[in-house]
C-alpha cells in the first residue's frame, strides 16, 4: 500500500490532501450509517413505524442527523485550522463563528429530513416501515448528511457560505409556512408566522435568528480580501464589515421580538435593516471601487424596487406579506451575490520586491 493510500497516515494527516479528505469523508460517513442504524434498531426493534409525525423514523433521522451535522462541523473545522495560515484573505473562524455555522447545517439536516419525511408519508399515505428496513434507512440518512456536512465543512469559503445561508433560508421559510396553523396567515404580514407557539413559529423565529449570526459570520469572512493598502480603504473595509455585522444584528432581532410581543423592537429591527441594507447600496461603489459596474446596477434596480414597494403598499395594492416576501428575497439575493462575488475576488499581488527576492527556476546547468 503506497504512503498516499495508507490509512494510518490518513488518520495521522486527515486534512493534508484531497484524498485524505475525501477518505475521512467516506470514513465519516460509515460511522454516521453504524450510529444511525444503531440508534433506530434500539428504538423501532419489535414493531413497525410510520414514516413521518411524532416517533416515526423521519423524526429520528432528524434529530440524529441534526447531532451529527453539529459535531462534524466542529470537529472538520479542529482538523482544518491547524494546516492554514492566518491571512487576511482567510481570517481564522472564532468559536462563535463556528457555533454558528455548526447551528446552521444542524438546522439544515433537521429540517430537510423532517421535510423530506413529510413529502414521502403523502406519496405513501398509511405505510410504515419494518424494524430491518427503518435502521437501514436510517443509518442510510445519517451517513449521508455526516459525509456531505464534513466536505462542505473542510472546504469553506464565502461562495459556500452563501449557499449555506440561501439554503437554510429556503428550508427553515418552508417549514415554518406548511406547518403554520393557520392556513390564511398570509393575509397579515409574513411576520405572523412567529406569533404563536407551534412549530411554525419556532421555526420561523430560529430561522432568523441563526440566520443573523451566519450573516455576522459572513460579514468578516466575505470582506477579508477587500482592499486594505491605505487609511481610507481600512476605513471602508471596516465601514462594509460592520454594516453586514448590523444587518445580520438585527435580522437575528426579527427573530427574537416577535411582533406579537415586541412591536417596536420587531418593526425597528426591520426597519433598521431596510436602512443599512440601502445605505450599503447607494455608498458600495465608494467604498469598493473595483466592484463591478454590473453588480451595482443590480443593487440601484433592487434599491427602487423597494421603493415601488414601499408605494404600492401605501396605495393599498399591494398586502404586508407581498411586501415582506419581496423585500426579503430582494435583500438576500443581493447579500449572496455579493458574498459570492468577494470570494470570487482574486488575491492581492504580492509586493514588487518579493519577485526579485523568489530564487530563479531558470538558468544553465
Amino acid at each position: 500500500m503506497t504512503q498516499s493510500t495508507s490509512i494510518v497516515r490518513v488518520f495521522r494527516h486527515p486534512a493534508e490532501s484531497r484524498e485524505s479528505v475525501e477518505s475521512v469523508a467516506l470514513m465519516v460517513g460509515g460511522a454516521g450509517f453504524v450510529l444511525g442504524a444503531l440508534i433506530a434498531t434500539l428504538f423501532f426493534w419489535g414493531g413497525a413505524v410510520p414514516i413521518a409525525g411524532p416517533g416515526s423514523l423521519g423524526q429520528l433521522v432528524a434529530v440524529c442527523s441534526a447531532i451529527v451535522a453539529l459535531a462534524v462541523v466542529v470537529w472538520a473545522r479542529m482538523l482544518v485550522r491547524p494546516r492554514r495560515a492566518v491571512a487576511e484573505s482567510e481570517p481564522r473562524l472564532r468559536w462563535f463563528d463556528t457555533a454558528a455555522i455548526a447551528l446552521t447545517y444542524a438546522m439544515i439536516a433537521l429540517l430537510g429530513w423532517v421535510g423530506v419525511a413529510a413529502v414521502l408519508a403523502e406519496s405513501f399515505v398509511d405505510a410504515v416501515v419494518f424494524p430491518f428496513s427503518a435502521a437501514l434507512l436510517a443509518g442510510v440518512g445519517v451517513a449521508l448528511t455526516a459525509y456531505v456536512v464534513f466536505l462542505s465543512a473542510v472546504h469553506l469559503t464565502p461562495i459556500h457560505l452563501s449557499l449555506v445561508l440561501a439554503l437554510f433560508l429556503v428550508v427553515g421559510m418552508l417549514t415554518s409556512m406548511l406547518s403554520a396553523a393557520d392556513p390564511h396567515w398570509w393575509q397579515k404580514n409574513l411576520s405572523s408566522l412567529g406569533m404563536t407557539d407551534d412549530l411554525s413559529a419556532r421555526a420561523f423565529n430560529l430561522t432568523l435568528i441563526i440566520a443573523g449570526a451566519l450573516v455576522t459570520t459572513i460579514a468578516n469572512f466575505a470582506t477579508a480580501s477587500l482592499p486594505a493598502g491605505t487609511d481610507e480603504e481600512r476605513r471602508h473595509r471596516r465601514f462594509v464589515r460592520v454594516a453586514l455585522m448590523l444587518i445580520g444584528v438585527l435580522l437575528a432581532c426579527v427573530g427574537i421580538f416577535p411582533v406579537d410581543e415586541s412591536l417596536q423592537l420587531h418593526n425597528l429591527s426591520a426597519t433598521g435593516m431596510a436602512i443599512v441594507y440601502v445605505t450599503l447600496v447607494l455608498r458600495l461603489r465608494t467604498l469598493i471601487p473595483g466592484t463591478p459596474r454590473v453588480f451595482l446596477l443590480v443593487g440601484y434596480v433592487f434599491v427602487g424596487v423597494i421603493v415601488l414597494l414601499a408605494v404600492l403598499f401605501i396605495t393599498g395594492y399591494y398586502n404586508l406579506t407581498a411586501v415582506e416576501l419581496v423585500l426579503a428575497v430582494l435583500v438576500f439575493s443581493w447579500l449572496i451575490v455579493f458574498m459570492r462575488n468577494q470570494g470570487l475576488t482574486p488575491q492581492q499581488p504580492p509586493p514588487a520586491g518579493a519577485a526579485s527576492a523568489a530564487p530563479s527556476t531558470t538558468g544553465v546547468v
